[in-house]
């Protein structure tokens, strides 16, 4: 039993354009509402908190509406279709609306609330298909195999946050905007939607969801201790998970959403965190994350296939633990430097080496404790842990900065990571091993 990497990387698609609309709107959107629309940044924060908060009630509704969907084309691809052309279209529209009431356009479609209006439009409409998006690869990718799928699916993921960056650098250096009262970001949304529309068109031409699916069912039709969910009285699967599985993915969907508290906090107040420990700016930060994020691209294959070998629950035992580790480094190199240090960029690169561990396996452990019919409402479910963390995190972490010490953001990101672990411990279900390979074969069929 072998991945076929070509399909994933394919299926990968739909991540890639979801990834890169999310940089564009982390990036610019703070910006248009800043300096455009002349909002403070609590009023500011509260609107690109939004996405989060509706993600918690979306994202698990439209992955169980998609489980219950057939038609020709798939269960998923209808809303990966309809949510990607919607988007793409009103993408385009808010730029139009932004640069009209920056040049003082007196039309009502130039307002601020009508802007407003079509942003949570579009962020209605991306979570419509964030979750069938995501549940597309266990559907068509075996249980043992989904770890190594997932590894390709944020792999893919990270290529098109990298594709937008490479972008918008080259776009908007320093050097054309300094000065500018206001900055055309249009182009800039042309692109990003004109690449999610190639993205989705080439997937739905390359990927036939119904033929996958069927393949994948009729396997699992072949290994049914697979399945962990209860069955009727005819012996057919009832969906409903026994007690004893239940409490396996509560304590998950629990360990999920603490790491997320921890990781999420440093993501969110790094940046300010140096500029008062440290008196760094922008730069330092950037260069971290960055590093962080090489660590973690170059370590999704790798971990995907050592999951493989040891299980996916002692990968995450091994990405807490990491984690926990440089995050405590962390505080004791921040603390005890003014600029950042070399040894600062090492631990910056495991933390993404921990990152890629806990996250390539967490969500093939959620989608394995169901049956293969419910893997949308389950990956809705994974969503709602990691979505209510990162509303969490911003406000506790920001209280206590503010209240106790700036020095306490990583004690405290410390804190809630190894209690993931220890929740963690808890998890008796969902780590299923593959047939472990050697040479070339580990890695895999590309055809």
């Amino acid at each position: 039993m072998k991945l076929n990497y070509k399909t994933t990387i394919l299926i990968g698609l739909a991540f890639m354009s979801i990834t890169a609309f999310w940089q564009l709107y982390d990036n610019v959107i703070p910006l248009l509402l800043t300096n455009t629309f002349h909002l403070n940044e609590t009023i500011s924060g509260a609107i690109m908190a939004a996405d989060n908060i509706l993600a918690l009630f979306l994202l698990p509704f439209f992955g169980r509406l998609s489980d219950k969907t057939n038609t020709p084309i798939g269960k998923r691809m209808p809303f990966i279709l309809g949510g990607t052309f919607v988007s793409v279209m009103l993408l385009n529209v808010l730029p139009v609306i932004e640069n009209g009431y920056a040049a003082g356009g007196a039309w009502p479609i130039f307002s601020f609330g009508f802007f407003v209006f079509l942003l949570g439009l579009l962020l209605f409409t991306m979570s419509t298909y964030r979750s069938p998006a995501v549940a597309l690869m266990p559907d068509v990718t075996p249980k043992p195999l989904r770890s190594r799928g997932n590894a390709i699916i944020n792999l893919m993921g990270a290529g098109g946050g990298i594709i937008y960056l490479i972008y918008a650098s080259v776009m908007y250096p320093k050097s054309k905007i300094a000065g500018l009262d206001h900055v055309n970001y249009r182009p800039l949304f042309i692109f990003v939607s004109a690449f999610m529309f190639i993205c989705i068109i080439i997937m739905k031409l390359t990927v036939n969801e119904p033929k996958l699916a069927a393949e994948n069912e009729k396997i699992e039709k072949e290994h049914p201790e697979w399945d962990l969910t209860l069955e009727d009285e005819k012996g057919e699967s009832t969906g409903k998970l026994p007690k004893d599985v239940m409490r396996s993915m509560l304590f998950l969907l629990t360990s999920i959403m603490l790491w997320f508290i921890g990781y999420n906090a440093v993501t969110t107040w790094f940046t300010t965190y140096i500029s008062n420990i440290m008196g760094e700016g922008l730069g330092g930060a950037s260069t971290c994350f960055l590093i962080a994020n090489v660590g973690a691209i170059i370590s999704y294959i790798p971990i995907g296939h050592l999951a493989s070998k040891i299980g996916r629950k002692k990968s995450i035992y091994f990405g807490t633990l990491l984690l926990t580790l440089t995050f405590g480094l962390c505080f004791v190199l921040t603390t005890t430097s003014d600029h950042v240090t070399i040894p600062m960029y090492i631990v910056f690169a495991l933390v993404g080496l921990a990152w890629a561990a806990i996250n390539v396996n967490s969500l093939p452990m959620v989608v394995e404790m169901c049956r293969g019919a419910d893997a949308g409402k389950f990956t809705g479910y994974y969503y709602t842990a990691s979505m209510a963390g990162q509303v969490i995190t911003p406000i506790m972490a920001g209280f206590l900065m503010r209240n106790v010490s700036y020095k306490i953001l990583f004690i405290y990101a410390t804190l809630f990571v190894f209690v993931s672990f220890i929740t963690m411990t808890q998890v008796k279900h969902g780590d299923v091993k593959a047939t472990a390979s050697s040479g070339l074969d580990a890695f895999g069929d590309m055809d």
